[in-house]
Protein backbone atom coordinates (compact mmCIF):
# COMPACT_ATOMS: atom_id res chain seq x y z
CA UNK A 1 0.00 0.00 0.00
CA UNK A 2 1.36 3.19 -0.81
CA UNK A 3 -0.24 5.42 1.41
CA UNK A 4 1.16 6.95 4.58
CA UNK A 5 -0.17 7.17 7.93
CA UNK A 6 -2.54 10.45 8.25
CA UNK A 7 -3.74 10.27 12.13
CA UNK A 8 -6.43 12.30 12.65
CA UNK A 9 -7.40 13.73 16.23
CA UNK A 10 -9.70 16.17 17.20
CA UNK A 11 -9.23 15.97 21.02
CA UNK A 12 -10.76 18.82 22.83
CA UNK A 13 -12.55 19.66 19.30
CA UNK A 14 -9.21 21.26 17.91
CA UNK A 15 -7.96 19.83 14.36
CA UNK A 16 -4.44 17.95 14.50
CA UNK A 17 -3.11 15.87 11.56
CA UNK A 18 0.93 14.43 11.26
CA UNK A 19 1.99 13.10 8.39
CA UNK A 20 5.36 10.49 8.30
CA UNK A 21 6.19 11.13 5.01
CA UNK A 22 5.73 13.06 2.10
CA UNK A 23 4.93 11.97 -1.51
CA UNK A 24 7.01 12.10 -4.61
CA UNK A 25 6.04 12.26 -8.41
CA UNK A 26 5.78 13.47 -11.72
CA UNK A 27 5.49 17.42 -12.28
CA UNK A 28 1.91 18.38 -13.28
CA UNK A 29 0.77 21.54 -14.74
CA UNK A 30 -1.40 24.36 -13.06
CA UNK A 31 -4.78 24.56 -13.03
CA UNK A 32 -6.49 27.19 -15.28
CA UNK A 33 -8.32 29.98 -13.68
CA UNK A 34 -12.25 29.32 -13.33
CA UNK A 35 -15.26 31.19 -13.00
CA UNK A 36 -17.09 31.67 -9.92
CA UNK A 37 -20.64 32.11 -9.74
CA UNK A 38 -22.80 33.28 -6.71
CA UNK A 39 -26.15 32.11 -6.08
CA UNK A 40 -28.73 34.97 -3.95
CA UNK A 41 -31.25 34.30 -1.90
CA UNK A 42 -33.80 35.94 0.11
CA UNK A 43 -32.84 38.92 2.51
CA UNK A 44 -35.27 36.69 5.03
CA UNK A 45 -35.22 32.82 4.04
CA UNK A 46 -35.85 31.43 7.46
CA UNK A 47 -40.00 30.78 6.91
CA UNK A 48 -41.10 27.10 7.22
CA UNK A 49 -44.08 25.22 6.22
CA UNK A 50 -47.36 24.91 7.79
CA UNK A 51 -48.56 28.27 5.94
CA UNK A 52 -45.85 29.91 7.23
CA UNK A 53 -45.48 33.70 4.86
CA UNK A 54 -42.86 34.06 3.13
CA UNK A 55 -40.69 37.27 2.43
CA UNK A 56 -42.26 39.46 -0.71
CA UNK A 57 -39.09 39.15 -2.38
CA UNK A 58 -38.73 35.55 -2.05
CA UNK A 59 -41.87 35.17 -3.06
CA UNK A 60 -41.72 37.30 -6.14
CA UNK A 61 -38.89 35.19 -7.12
CA UNK A 62 -40.78 32.47 -6.85
CA UNK A 63 -43.85 33.79 -8.96
CA UNK A 64 -41.18 34.68 -11.37
CA UNK A 65 -40.16 31.17 -12.29
CA UNK A 66 -43.49 29.75 -11.97
CA UNK A 67 -43.47 28.40 -8.63
CA UNK A 68 -46.80 27.12 -6.56
CA UNK A 69 -46.03 29.27 -3.17
CA UNK A 70 -48.21 26.74 -1.23
CA UNK A 71 -46.74 24.19 -2.28
CA UNK A 72 -43.22 25.21 -1.74
CA UNK A 73 -44.12 26.22 1.71
CA UNK A 74 -44.74 22.29 2.36
CA UNK A 75 -42.07 21.05 1.24
CA UNK A 76 -43.93 20.13 -1.82
CA UNK A 77 -42.54 21.91 -4.82
CA UNK A 78 -42.32 18.88 -7.50
CA UNK A 79 -42.04 20.74 -10.11
CA UNK A 80 -38.19 20.57 -12.38
CA UNK A 81 -39.17 21.61 -15.50
CA UNK A 82 -36.07 22.50 -17.23
CA UNK A 83 -38.13 25.66 -18.42
CA UNK A 84 -38.75 26.71 -15.01
CA UNK A 85 -35.72 25.00 -12.83
CA UNK A 86 -34.07 27.71 -10.92
CA UNK A 87 -30.76 27.73 -12.84
CA UNK A 88 -28.66 30.69 -12.80
CA UNK A 89 -26.60 31.96 -10.10
CA UNK A 90 -28.80 34.75 -8.74
CA UNK A 91 -31.55 32.28 -8.97
CA UNK A 92 -30.44 30.53 -5.72
CA UNK A 93 -33.14 30.46 -3.01
CA UNK A 94 -33.52 27.63 -0.08
CA UNK A 95 -36.20 28.74 2.45
CA UNK A 96 -35.79 26.38 5.85
CA UNK A 97 -39.13 24.43 6.13
CA UNK A 98 -38.26 22.69 9.95
CA UNK A 99 -38.53 19.05 10.48
CA UNK A 100 -38.80 18.49 6.80
CA UNK A 101 -35.50 16.54 6.92
CA UNK A 102 -36.39 13.71 10.02
CA UNK A 103 -34.48 10.37 10.68
CA UNK A 104 -36.27 8.72 8.55
CA UNK A 105 -36.12 10.87 5.38
CA UNK A 106 -32.89 11.35 5.61
CA UNK A 107 -32.25 7.38 5.91
CA UNK A 108 -34.28 7.25 2.86
CA UNK A 109 -31.43 9.62 0.54
CA UNK A 110 -29.76 8.10 -2.06
CA UNK A 111 -26.53 8.82 -3.82
CA UNK A 112 -26.45 11.44 -6.95
CA UNK A 113 -22.92 9.64 -8.08
CA UNK A 114 -24.11 6.71 -10.20
CA UNK A 115 -25.05 9.50 -12.98
CA UNK A 116 -22.56 11.29 -12.51
CA UNK A 117 -19.20 8.86 -12.53
CA UNK A 118 -16.89 8.90 -15.74
CA UNK A 119 -13.88 7.28 -17.18
CA UNK A 120 -10.66 8.68 -17.22
CA UNK A 121 -10.01 10.64 -20.51
CA UNK A 122 -7.34 12.59 -22.47
CA UNK A 123 -3.77 12.34 -21.93
CA UNK A 124 -1.69 13.74 -18.84
CA UNK A 125 -3.05 11.09 -16.54
CA UNK A 126 -1.28 8.79 -14.38
CA UNK A 127 -1.60 5.18 -14.00
CA UNK A 128 -5.21 4.26 -12.35
CA UNK A 129 -3.64 3.64 -8.54
CA UNK A 130 -3.89 0.38 -6.85
CA UNK A 131 -7.37 0.70 -4.33
CA UNK A 132 -7.37 1.60 -0.59
CA UNK A 133 -9.42 0.45 1.44
CA UNK A 134 -11.71 2.56 3.58
CA UNK A 135 -11.71 3.15 7.23
CA UNK A 136 -14.12 3.58 9.54
CA UNK A 137 -13.36 6.49 11.48
CA UNK A 138 -13.25 6.15 15.44
CA UNK A 139 -16.28 7.42 17.34
CA UNK A 140 -17.84 9.45 18.60
CA UNK A 141 -17.34 11.65 14.85
CA UNK A 142 -17.45 15.14 17.22
CA UNK A 143 -13.71 14.37 18.65
CA UNK A 144 -12.50 12.49 16.35
CA UNK A 145 -13.49 14.29 12.70
CA UNK A 146 -15.56 17.63 13.93
CA UNK A 147 -15.77 19.21 10.51
CA UNK A 148 -17.05 16.57 8.59
CA UNK A 149 -20.66 15.97 7.89
CA UNK A 150 -23.50 15.32 5.31
CA UNK A 151 -25.62 17.51 2.46
CA UNK A 152 -29.05 16.59 2.39
CA UNK A 153 -31.10 17.81 -0.91
CA UNK A 154 -34.04 17.27 -2.75
CA UNK A 155 -33.43 16.49 -6.55
CA UNK A 156 -35.70 14.85 -9.36
CA UNK A 157 -34.80 11.50 -8.31
CA UNK A 158 -36.01 12.42 -4.91
CA UNK A 159 -33.78 12.93 -1.63
CA UNK A 160 -30.39 12.59 -2.16
CA UNK A 161 -27.17 13.12 -0.40
CA UNK A 162 -23.72 14.19 -0.32
CA UNK A 163 -20.92 14.65 2.26
CA UNK A 164 -19.18 17.95 2.82
CA UNK A 165 -16.70 19.65 5.63
CA UNK A 166 -16.73 22.98 7.48
CA UNK A 167 -14.32 25.79 6.58
CA UNK A 168 -12.98 29.12 8.44
CA UNK A 169 -14.51 32.32 7.02
CA UNK A 170 -11.87 34.85 7.34
CA UNK A 171 -14.16 37.51 8.00
CA UNK A 172 -15.81 35.58 10.96
CA UNK A 173 -12.75 34.05 12.58
CA UNK A 174 -14.28 31.24 15.11
CA UNK A 175 -17.88 31.87 13.82
CA UNK A 176 -17.65 30.63 10.28
CA UNK A 177 -20.50 29.52 8.96
CA UNK A 178 -19.34 27.76 6.09
CA UNK A 179 -19.15 24.37 4.47
CA UNK A 180 -17.40 22.89 1.60
CA UNK A 181 -18.81 20.56 -1.27
CA UNK A 182 -18.89 19.55 -4.63
CA UNK A 183 -20.82 21.43 -7.08
CA UNK A 184 -23.00 18.62 -8.09
CA UNK A 185 -24.29 18.23 -4.64
CA UNK A 186 -26.05 21.80 -5.03
CA UNK A 187 -26.13 22.40 -8.88
CA UNK A 188 -27.59 19.69 -11.87
CA UNK A 189 -25.09 21.37 -14.20
CA UNK A 190 -26.32 21.57 -17.64
CA UNK A 191 -28.90 19.11 -16.99
CA UNK A 192 -30.89 21.45 -15.00
CA UNK A 193 -30.66 24.13 -11.61
CA UNK A 194 -29.97 24.49 -8.16
CA UNK A 195 -31.29 21.32 -5.82
CA UNK A 196 -33.87 22.28 -3.05
CA UNK A 197 -34.20 22.37 0.71
CA UNK A 198 -30.13 21.67 1.23
CA UNK A 199 -29.52 21.34 4.54
CA UNK A 200 -26.30 20.36 6.35
CA UNK A 201 -25.52 18.12 9.57
CA UNK A 202 -22.04 17.96 11.28
CA UNK A 203 -21.00 14.43 12.90
CA UNK A 204 -24.63 12.75 10.97
CA UNK A 205 -24.78 9.57 13.23
CA UNK A 206 -21.92 10.77 15.86
CA UNK A 207 -21.56 7.10 17.22
CA UNK A 208 -21.84 5.15 14.36
CA UNK A 209 -25.14 3.19 15.16
CA UNK A 210 -26.31 0.42 12.42
CA UNK A 211 -29.52 0.86 10.54
CA UNK A 212 -31.24 -1.85 13.17
CA UNK A 213 -30.22 0.36 16.17
CA UNK A 214 -31.07 3.74 14.09
CA UNK A 215 -34.82 2.44 13.26
CA UNK A 216 -36.09 4.48 16.43
CA UNK A 217 -33.54 6.78 17.40
CA UNK A 218 -34.46 10.76 18.11
CA UNK A 219 -33.39 13.82 15.89
CA UNK A 220 -30.86 14.35 18.50
CA UNK A 221 -29.24 10.67 18.23
CA UNK A 222 -29.02 11.27 13.92
CA UNK A 223 -27.73 14.75 14.30
CA UNK A 224 -25.77 15.83 17.58
CA UNK A 225 -25.83 19.46 16.22
CA UNK A 226 -28.88 20.08 14.47
CA UNK A 227 -29.25 20.97 10.86
CA UNK A 228 -27.94 23.85 9.50
CA UNK A 229 -29.93 25.12 5.95
CA UNK A 230 -27.67 26.84 3.01
CA UNK A 231 -28.84 30.35 2.58
CA UNK A 232 -26.36 30.75 0.04
CA UNK A 233 -24.71 28.82 -2.46
CA UNK A 234 -21.60 29.13 -4.84
CA UNK A 235 -20.44 27.01 -7.53
CA UNK A 236 -18.31 27.61 -10.45
CA UNK A 237 -19.41 29.20 -14.22
CA UNK A 238 -18.40 26.16 -15.71
CA UNK A 239 -20.40 23.69 -13.34
CA UNK A 240 -23.29 25.90 -13.99
CA UNK A 241 -22.86 25.51 -17.59
CA UNK A 242 -21.20 22.14 -18.33
CA UNK A 243 -21.79 20.33 -15.08
CA UNK A 244 -22.06 16.56 -15.85
CA UNK A 245 -19.52 16.54 -18.68
CA UNK A 246 -15.84 15.18 -19.17
CA UNK A 247 -14.48 19.21 -19.33
CA UNK A 248 -16.67 20.72 -16.02
CA UNK A 249 -15.48 17.45 -13.58
CA UNK A 250 -11.89 20.00 -13.08
CA UNK A 251 -14.36 22.55 -11.41
CA UNK A 252 -16.96 20.46 -9.11
CA UNK A 253 -16.72 22.44 -6.27
CA UNK A 254 -19.30 24.70 -3.99
CA UNK A 255 -19.52 26.58 -0.95
CA UNK A 256 -22.17 26.94 1.06
CA UNK A 257 -23.25 29.88 3.39
CA UNK A 258 -25.64 27.87 6.11
CA UNK A 259 -27.84 28.95 9.36
CA UNK A 260 -28.78 26.98 12.28
CA UNK A 261 -32.60 25.30 11.76
CA UNK A 262 -32.84 26.64 15.21
CA UNK A 263 -30.98 28.89 17.63
CA UNK A 264 -28.55 31.57 16.06
CA UNK A 265 -25.25 30.01 17.22
CA UNK A 266 -22.62 29.94 14.41
CA UNK A 267 -21.68 26.34 12.88
CA UNK A 268 -17.88 27.04 14.30
CA UNK A 269 -18.83 27.81 17.34
CA UNK A 270 -21.18 24.80 17.49
CA UNK A 271 -18.95 21.75 16.41
CA UNK A 272 -15.80 23.55 17.80
CA UNK A 273 -13.74 23.32 14.39
CA UNK A 274 -13.42 24.74 10.96
CA UNK A 275 -10.33 24.08 8.61
CA UNK A 276 -9.05 26.38 6.64
CA UNK A 277 -8.28 25.80 2.41
CA UNK A 278 -4.91 25.53 0.58
CA UNK A 279 -5.62 27.52 -2.47
CA UNK A 280 -2.21 26.89 -3.78
CA UNK A 281 -3.45 23.75 -5.75
CA UNK A 282 0.12 21.86 -5.14
CA UNK A 283 1.10 19.63 -7.61
CA UNK A 284 1.25 16.05 -6.51
CA UNK A 285 4.86 15.86 -5.98
CA UNK A 286 4.46 18.60 -3.38
CA UNK A 287 1.00 17.77 -1.88
CA UNK A 288 2.06 14.48 0.87
CA UNK A 289 -0.16 12.48 1.63
CA UNK A 290 -3.91 13.54 1.26
CA UNK A 291 -6.95 11.93 3.48
CA UNK A 292 -10.37 12.02 1.99
CA UNK A 293 -13.59 11.83 4.51
CA UNK A 294 -16.97 11.11 4.05
CA UNK A 295 -20.18 9.05 4.16
CA UNK A 296 -20.13 6.08 1.05
CA UNK A 297 -23.66 5.54 0.47
CA UNK A 298 -23.67 3.57 -2.58
CA UNK A 299 -23.35 -0.27 -2.13
CA UNK A 300 -21.33 -1.97 -0.24
CA UNK A 301 -21.86 0.87 2.57
CA UNK A 302 -25.13 1.95 3.74
CA UNK A 303 -24.31 5.75 4.36
CA UNK A 304 -24.57 5.40 7.98
CA UNK A 305 -21.07 4.80 8.76
CA UNK A 306 -18.35 8.07 8.50
CA UNK A 307 -15.14 6.25 6.60
CA UNK A 308 -11.63 7.82 5.28
CA UNK A 309 -9.08 6.83 2.79
CA UNK A 310 -5.21 7.93 2.96
CA UNK A 311 -3.06 7.74 0.03
CA UNK A 312 -0.83 9.68 -2.16
CA UNK A 313 -2.33 11.27 -5.04
CA UNK A 314 -1.72 10.72 -9.13
CA UNK A 315 -2.83 12.96 -11.60
CA UNK A 316 -6.21 12.57 -13.56
CA UNK A 317 -7.08 14.31 -16.86
CA UNK A 318 -10.80 14.25 -17.97
CA UNK A 319 -10.90 16.31 -21.10
CA UNK A 320 -8.42 18.04 -22.92
CA UNK A 321 -6.93 21.68 -21.93
CA UNK A 322 -8.52 21.39 -18.52
CA UNK A 323 -6.81 20.90 -15.58
CA UNK A 324 -5.45 17.96 -13.78
CA UNK A 325 -7.46 16.62 -10.92
CA UNK A 326 -5.79 14.73 -8.18
CA UNK A 327 -6.70 11.02 -7.90
CA UNK A 328 -6.48 8.19 -4.92
CA UNK A 329 -7.18 4.79 -4.16
CA UNK A 330 -10.10 4.39 -2.21
CA UNK A 331 -12.68 1.80 -2.06
CA UNK A 332 -15.43 4.65 -1.01
CA UNK A 333 -18.00 5.10 -2.92
CA UNK A 334 -21.32 7.31 -4.14
CA UNK A 335 -22.30 9.69 -1.24
CA UNK A 336 -18.98 10.17 0.03
CA UNK A 337 -19.06 12.97 -2.82
CA UNK A 338 -18.18 16.31 -1.60
CA UNK A 339 -16.27 15.62 1.23
CA UNK A 340 -12.73 17.23 2.18
CA UNK A 341 -9.70 15.87 1.46
CA UNK A 342 -6.75 17.07 3.81
CA UNK A 343 -3.19 17.81 3.83
CA UNK A 344 -0.74 18.79 5.87
CA UNK A 345 0.95 22.00 5.45
CA UNK A 346 4.79 23.06 5.40
CA UNK A 347 4.04 25.31 8.34
CA UNK A 348 2.63 21.74 9.86
CA UNK A 349 -0.67 22.81 10.37
CA UNK A 350 -3.97 21.20 8.11
CA UNK A 351 -6.03 22.37 5.60
CA UNK A 352 -8.45 21.64 3.46
CA UNK A 353 -6.76 20.60 -0.74
CA UNK A 354 -10.13 19.06 -2.30
CA UNK A 355 -13.35 17.70 -2.17
CA UNK A 356 -14.15 14.43 -3.72
CA UNK A 357 -15.86 14.48 -6.86
CA UNK A 358 -15.72 11.21 -9.25
CA UNK A 359 -14.95 7.83 -9.50
CA UNK A 360 -14.56 5.04 -12.04
CA UNK A 361 -17.28 4.30 -14.04
CA UNK A 362 -18.52 0.51 -12.53
CA UNK A 363 -15.74 0.29 -9.73
CA UNK A 364 -15.52 1.50 -6.60
CA UNK A 365 -11.06 1.40 -6.48
CA UNK A 366 -10.15 5.23 -6.69
CA UNK A 367 -11.55 8.72 -6.28
CA UNK A 368 -10.94 12.07 -8.07
CA UNK A 369 -11.26 15.71 -6.93
CA UNK A 370 -10.49 19.27 -8.17
CA UNK A 371 -7.40 21.21 -7.40
CA UNK A 372 -8.41 24.22 -5.62
CA UNK A 373 -6.97 27.30 -7.62
CA UNK A 374 -7.73 30.72 -8.06
CA UNK A 375 -11.06 30.27 -9.25
CA UNK A 376 -11.78 28.05 -5.99
CA UNK A 377 -10.57 31.29 -3.83
CA UNK A 378 -12.62 33.76 -5.61
CA UNK A 379 -15.26 31.71 -4.95
CA UNK A 380 -14.89 31.37 -1.72
CA UNK A 381 -14.20 34.81 -1.02
CA UNK A 382 -17.74 35.63 -2.70
CA UNK A 383 -19.00 34.12 0.15
CA UNK A 384 -17.07 35.42 2.75
CA UNK A 385 -17.73 39.22 1.82
CA UNK A 386 -21.59 38.83 1.63
CA UNK A 387 -22.32 37.20 4.93
CA UNK A 388 -19.12 40.09 6.55
CA UNK A 389 -20.47 41.78 10.00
Amino acid sequence: MRSTRLLPAFAGLAVALSLTATACGPTETAPAADKPAAGATAADPTTGGGGATLPKDLADKLQKHGVDLDKWKNGEWKNWDRDTWLREAEDFVNPVIEGLWDPERMRSAKSPDPAITTAAGAGGSDPVPRPVRAQREKTPYHRNAAPVGKIFFDSPQGPMVCSGTVVKDPRRPGKSNLVWTAGHCVHAGQRGGWFRNITFVPAYNDLGKSASSLNNAQPHQVAPYGQYWADWAVTSGEWIQRGGTNPAWPYDYAVLHVQPERGKKSLEETVGVALPIDFSAPTTAEAGTMGAWGYPAAPPYNGLIMHKCLDRPTRLTTAPATPTMYRIGCTMTGGSSGGGWIRTMPNGKVALVSNTSIGPVGGNGWLAGPQLGRGAKDAHEMVSKKFAR
